[in-house]
């Protein structure tokens, strides 16, 4: 399909970056799924080639790329690839924003350089055993002890938390939800196993652990009691990222499907000869066309810092059930082969479903829409 959105400083940039997923990423996919984790050498591998974060001024290491559709190409070149593993987009475009726009000049100088060479993974603990989308109920306590902090709970399910050097965990202060920044290393800090999960295999997640873990003063994240309203100020350009590697994944599953329609053979000719195949690549394709241009148009509007909550919502939600709905077809029209773990609908199709969940699961999506006009 054409799109309008791209420049050709972005073309240069997305050859060069699915340049280095076919020689870094694609060939050890297989292991790092066997491993459930990827190798910390990717990380310095792609902060060697400018990957991580490039939005983060020079003076911190970064390129000063202030443009969010070099994002949009990474996370789009990812998708083409299957499931990685390979947390590039929640390491650049969820985590690293908060410090780029919260941290202090020392806190900038201190942790920048080193999330954008790659030697500083990073996490961010929201979600507890007992609390998912509600966050203003989390239990994690951090208590003031006038010249430092101490900090108490537990995480679950956190992405990257076996590598991850470096935590933004949320925790109940005195104030309200107060954002800190957890080091490797600091005592009373620890990490459970990394959990097996039904699909993302290569990724890992961790449950995090906090005991009496003492926190300096200068490792509090902007203001104390701002936390919540920080989250909430980032999950818009979190949903879009969602959203736009949904629509990645989707055209991912529907090339593969395509492919196979093509080649396999029933009744002596390719199954896409028949009507029903036509008809459901007809109407994929429709679908998801229309949702790239509606996510083209938000990226746009993020550009501009025009892009709504309420819209970025939609896009989340709407795009995550169209790629669940892709993946579907794609294994129904796979028939058996569509069940088999070589076959990436297979893989595909498992890695959808938590699309549905994470950055806030389609219902709660919907409750904000709602709640934008009025209801």
């Amino acid at each position: 399909m054409k799109r309008d959105l791209f420049e050709q400083d972005h073309i240069i940039f997305r050859d060069s970056f699915r340049q280095f997923c076919e020689r870094e990423v694609s060939p050890n996919i297989e292991r790092w799924t066997e491993q459930g984790i990827v190798d910390r050498e990717i990380w310095k591998k792609a902060g060697d080639n400018g990957f991580l974060a490039p939005f983060v001024d020079e003076q911190y290491g970064g390129l000063g790329l202030k443009d969010f559709r070099y994002s949009q190409i990474m996370i789009e070149e990812l998708a083409r690839t299957g499931d990685s593993g390979f947390a590039l987009s929640l390491h650049n475009d969820v985590i690293a924003p908060y410090i780029d726009t919260y941290g202090t000049e020392e806190q900038k100088a201190k942790f920048l350089p080193g999330v954008v060479s790659g030697d500083t993974i990073l996490a961010i603990g929201m979600t507890e055993p007992g609390t998912g989308s509600d966050l203003q109920a989390i239990k994690t306590n951090l208590e003031d002890k006038g010249d430092h902090y101490v900090l108490n709970g537990q995480k679950t399910f956190i992405s990257n938390g076996i590598l991850a050097d470096l935590v933004i965990v949320a925790a109940k202060s005195p104030e309200g939800i107060s954002l800190v920044l957890v080091e490797r290393g600091m005592e009373g800090f620890s990490r459970g196993r990394n959990l097996k999960k039904m699909g993302l295999k290569a990724q890992d997640t961790a449950e995090l652990f906090f005991e009496n873990v003492i926190i300096p003063k200068e490792n509090l994240l902007g203001q104390p009691g701002m936390g919540f309203i920080y989250m909430m100020q980032k999950l818009a350009q979190e949903r879009i990222v969602v959203a736009i590697g949904a629509i990645a994944g989707a055209w991912f599953a529907f090339d593969c499907t395509l492919e196979y329609v093509k080649e396999r053979t029933a009744f002596g000719k390719p199954i896409g000869k028949f009507q029903n195949t036509r008809f459901k690549m007809a109407e994929m394709k429709t679908e998801i066309t229309i949702g790239q241009h509606f996510i083209d148009n938000l990226t746009k509007q993020h550009l501009n810092n025009e892009l709504s909550p309420e819209e970025a919502c939609m896009a989340k939600y709407w795009c995550t059930d169209l790629l669940n709905k892709v993946v579907d077809e794609g294994v129904q029209l796979h028939g058996g082969y569509g069940f088999m773990w070589e076959y990436p609908i297979c893989r595909a199709y498992v890695d959808a479903r938590i699309s549905r969940i994470f950055a806030g699961t389609n219902e709660i999506m919907k409750e904000v829409i709602g709640r934008g006009m009025g209801l």
